[in-house]
């Protein structure tokens, strides 16, 4: 089959399309490289269609995805802080670009399996978090997303096959500082023997999902019958910021402590997803755990310079 990645040189999306070329599939992406990085798929950039290009950019869309299976939509404007200056700019490509994949999507037909975020709950209602449980977004960059998610189910009663994945902290190797940046952070922190800062007390809590995983859900929702659905990607398990800086210092074994900074606002306090719905509809099972593999990692010190730089 042939597939279409936006984003395919973003952290998630180099390795979705690596998944997919295992599997004997066809890969197009298109990315703009204002966060992606080239070196991200350059192991398999000859096995690819790449297109430096951008996703508000209908024409060239359309010119791409006539002859595709699917979309793995990917692409998208991502941090939260920055969000509250370019608030403009986030809509354009977060909302608008995504419109313009399922325009394409109700023409040519082909499925969108793309990237919504568990930021749509803010901070919720009740623990752990249920797909039908209250919309709160508490930042601009959540709010493109649940818009989003909107125009998803717009297009869904159009005849649309749309699933959204919300994501919720996602870390592995080449990840970015928008997705479970605190590991990034942290990491590159005790890797030069200095403390981690944690925003706030640390006592805010985060579920972490492998990328591996994430690139999974994203293939099961593509290969499903379910036509059009929104699930949480996650695992079900928490660990407190405090206690993932005090892990990565253990682990390099550092006699330091964190340092503490102010708050940061529009940071959510607590996140843990239920993922029956997953499960059940996709078949889908999380498999790595978030501490396992830091233990993993840096006491090999394995692959730190994909997660570092």
């Amino acid at each position: 089959m042939k597939f279409a990645v936006t984003g395919g040189a973003g952290f998630i999306g180099s390795h979705l399309i690596k998944s997919l070329l295992e599997e004997g599939h066809a890969v197009i992406t298109i990315d703009n490289l204002n966060t992606g990085k080239i070196d991200n798929i350059k192991p398999i950039l000859d096995k690819i269609d790449f297109v430096n290009g951008d996703i508000r950019d209908f024409e060239l869309l359309k010119s791409k995805f006539r002859d595709i299976d699917g979309v793995f939509h990917e692409a998208a404007l991502a941090s939260v802080q920055e969000s509250f200056s370019r608030i403009d700019e986030y809509n354009k490509v977060n909302v608008d670009g995504t419109e313009n994949i399922l325009k394409l999507a109700k023409e040519f037909g082909f499925k969108v399996v793309y990237a919504s975020s568990s930021s749509v709950y803010g901070n919720p209602a009740k623990i752990p978090i249920a797909e039908e449980d209250p919309k709160n977004p508490i930042n601009p960059y959540a709010q493109t997303k649940l818009d989003d998610e909107k125009i998803a189910t717009k297009y869904a009663n159009e005849g649309v096959r749309v699933i959204g994945l919300r994501y919720f902290n996602v870390f592995g190797e080449r990840q970015s500082q928008t997705y479970a940046g605190v590991i990034k952070k942290f990491l590159k922190k005790a890797k030069s023997g200095e403390a981690p800062i944690i925003n706030g007390d640390g006592s805010q809590t985060r579920d972490f999902v492998y990328v591996g995983d994430v690139v999974q859900a994203n293939i099961l929702a593509m290969k499903s019958n379910v036509s059009h659905k929104f699930f949480n990607v996650g695992t079900g398990t928490t660990i407190s910021v405090l206690q993932l800086a005090d892990l990565i210092i253990d682990a390099f074994g550092l006699p330091i402590r964190p340092i503490h900074g102010p708050e940061l606002p529009g940071d959510v306090k607590i996140t843990k997803a239920d993922i029956s719905l997953a499960k059940k509809l996709l078949g889908w099972q999380p498999k790595v755990d978030i501490k396992e593999w830091l233990r993993t990692v840096i006491a090999a010190r394995a692959n730190l310079d994909l997660i570092t730089d």
